[in-house]
């Protein structure tokens, strides 16, 4: 059985993947009135890969630098409440919405 921590990190990233197939099924659906099936599925893809790109640079970006930020805040005396596990799950969140794009957009090539 999974830790409790894997779990609510899969579902976090899950959650995000199913909105960002909505998301990229609805991208698709408003690009089609503009372009051509290909063109639409193309230019959604690659939102969708930005998406994920960004969410998986910020989220290897906060496992390296995240304690460092830490301290300097401490330090500092910022104030602010920006954590190394929040930034990571917001970045995992980030990259689950990019793949959901991406597979919605493959899918409606293949599908229509």
């Amino acid at each position: 059985m999974a830790p409790a921590w894997l779990a609510a990190a899969a579902r976090r990233f899950l959650l995000a993947a199913a909105a960002g197939g909505g998301v990229g099924v609805a991208g698709v659906a408003a690009f089609v009135v503009r372009a051509d099936l290909r063109t639409a599925t193309e230019q959604v893809f690659a939102l969708g890969a930005l998406a994920f790109g960004l969410g998986l640079l910020g989220w290897s970006g906060s496992v390296m630098a995240g304690r460092g930020f830490e301290n300097m805040q401490r330090y500092l005396d910022t104030g602010s409440n920006w954590t190394e596990s929040d930034s990571r799950r917001a970045m995992g969140r980030i990259a689950g919405f990019g793949l959901g794009v991406m597979v919605a957009a493959s899918l409606a090539t293949v599908g229509l």
